[in-house]
């Protein structure tokens, strides 16, 4: 017998006239270096052992099974951390338990968003110069009312980009609530809803003018009031009340005074929380907003300044400094609005930093934009930066000048099945095709991706941001294909490219102000999961 020999294993099958005897394993083991002259009465006395895998070729292969699939994990979770969204499929079974909560966690709310009737061209809901920055944490001036155990909401959603225009939730305010439809606006800081105070020049919406009382107005020494006033020159220490005035981009304006109401939010398990809430009651209204095509009560400001509505909720305490939506990219529309982090996916989100700034903007840096692999300059060359605002105050998507005209020169000759039609003046570039269209998924195979490529502080990793033909093309009333990437140089100072709600389909944004910085991930926007643990334990 060889010295390399580590056992040897015997079965005994059972006699054929008794299987219940069953089979016996025995082994023997010898030794790694065995005595070239065994004692063969030490032979005689060796008895048999248990089963077991002890040699060093078998733990060799035990090592190396376990570590590749140790390996093999490690590689699929980062994949799935970094670059996939497909993990999440693990964690939508069974997330959604209330009872999972603790009293003293933060909630989340989840606010559906609806379709505005009528209007395609939309409102460009950029702030103007002077607004207020982030409110203090020490500031205690809001009160809540808890009659929750869990408060996290999701509602159905319906909406488009075209021809209905912006996205709109509803909110209940007063008491008793009454509900009222607000633009989804995250380029806009204050909140506010049309009022009869009395009401000088308001559209017609869908509800009634709020009517406040003389309790409800908020005096000029108010610290929101003094916040919001500090750069603009309406500021009156002997005023009764704290007036406001907004301009937009668009050049259309809304001006008023700040009043405080109970705001209202359901809940899944069917209750109601209750919080004071600071916003604007809107008497004079000028430019789109007298029109209003989209016959909304107002518009809901979700920037990170202290007066908007996330802000106020966390200076409460009642959520975490977190908000989101996600806009569904089907033809149907819908999707949700995220107030609180309960929601964020923990893996498969693209994150970059948020650029801070005197406007309360949701903005990132961008280093290059690309057509179809094709460089567009960002600013004065290619090689500059530039800076993007995340925006769903707007419906379309506005490059800087250079960019834009970058991106013209580039569709100049997109097919010979598609010309330029400039008879339809639904958006400034339209082409006819040689053939019906419907759909975008018509025309598509003739246009390519724009891709955006953000600043990352880890420089192994690409982040970037990729728009598909239907994240920047619609379908007009006459059937032509449209670009809805506009000029920014023409509503605004043309510094900065805006991503409107048309390129935000698809998406799940999220706007995290703990970490100061902005992910997304594709998602049909159906509905949020809450995921509460590593996609493979």
């Amino acid at each position: 017998m060889e010295g390399q020999l580590k056992g040897v294993v015997i079965i005994t099958l059972p006699p054929p006239d008794d299987p219940s005897k069953g089979k016996t394993i025995t082994a023997y083991t010898i030794s790694e270096n065995p005595n070239p002259n065994p004692n063969p009465r030490q032979q005689q006395h060796q008895r048999p052992v248990a089963v077991r895998s002890n040699s060093p070729l078998s733990i060799s292969a035990r090592r190396a099974i376990a570590t590749l699939a140790a390996t093999a994990l490690v590689f699929l979770a980062l994949w799935s951390y970094f670059f996939s969204d497909a993990p999440l499929g693990f964690l939508r079974e069974g997330r959604d338990d209330p009872g999972r909560r603790r009293p003293d966690e933060s909630r989340s709310f989840i606010l559906p968003l609806y379709p505005k009737s009528g209007g395609g061209g939309g409102r460009l809901g950029l702030r103007p110069e002077g607004d207020v920055k982030l409110r203090s944490a020490g500031d205690e001036s809001g009160r809540t009312t808890r009659r929750f155990v869990n408060a996290s909401a999701v509602l159905p959603v319906r909406g488009n980009v075209f021809p209905d225009g912006l996205y709109y939730t509803s909110i209940l305010l007063g008491n008793p609530p009454k509900p009222y439809y607000l633009d989804v606006d995250t380029g806009s800081d204050l909140t506010w809803i049309q009022c009869d105070a009395p009401c000088t020049s308001c559209a017609k919406g869908p509800h009634p003018l709020y009517k406040p009382t003389k309790g409800k107005i908020i005096p000029p020494k108010d610290t929101l009031c003094v916040e919001l006033q500090r750069n603009q020159n309406v500021h009156c220490d002997s005023c009764q009340q704290c007036d406001y005035e907004i301009a937009y981009a668009d050049r259309s304006s809304s001006m008023g005074v700040l009043a405080r109401d109970e705001l209202h939010l359901e809940i899944t398990n069917d209750g109601v929380m209750k919080s004071d809430f600071v916003f604007g009651c809107a008497y004079d209204q000028q430019g789109q907003l007298m029109v209003s095509p989209a016959k909304t009560d107002g518009i809901l400001g979700l920037s990170n300044a202290e007066v908007s509505l996330p802000s106020q909720l966390v200076s409460q305490g009642v959520i975490r400094d977190v908000i989101g939506h996600c806009i569904s990219g089907d033809a149907a529309g819908g999707g949700y609005l995220m107030l609180g982090d309960d929601y964020v996916p923990l893996w498969g989100m693209t994150w970059v930093q948020m650029v801070l700034g005197p406007m309360n903007y949701y903005e990132a840096e961008v280093k290059k934009m690309s057509y179809g692999g094709q460089n567009l300059a960002i600013g004065g060359s290619i090689s500059n930066t530039g800076r993007v605002i995340f925006d769903t105050g707007s419906s379309y998507t506005y490059f800087t000048k250079e960019a834009y005209l970058g991106l013209i020169s580039s569709l100049k000759d997109i097919s010979p099945r598609l010309t330029l039609d400039t008879s339809d003046e639904t958006l400034p570039v339209c082409w006819r095709a040689d053939f019906p269209v419907r759909f975008i998924h018509d025309v598509k195979q003739f246009f390519k991706p724009l891709k955006l490529h953000f600043r990352n502080k880890w420089l192994v990793l690409q982040t970037s941001l990729q728009i598909p033909p239907e994240g920047y093309l619609i379908i007009s009333k006459k059937g032509n294909v449209c670009l809805g990437i506009l000029d920014g140089s023409e509503v605004h100072d043309g510094l900065t490219n805006i991503l409107g709600d048309i390129s935000l389909r698809g998406q799940l944004v999220v706007y995290d102000n703990i970490n100061q910085k902005i992910g997304w991930v594709e998602s049909d926007c159906t509905k949020p999961y809450r995921l509460n643990s590593f996609p493979f334990f």
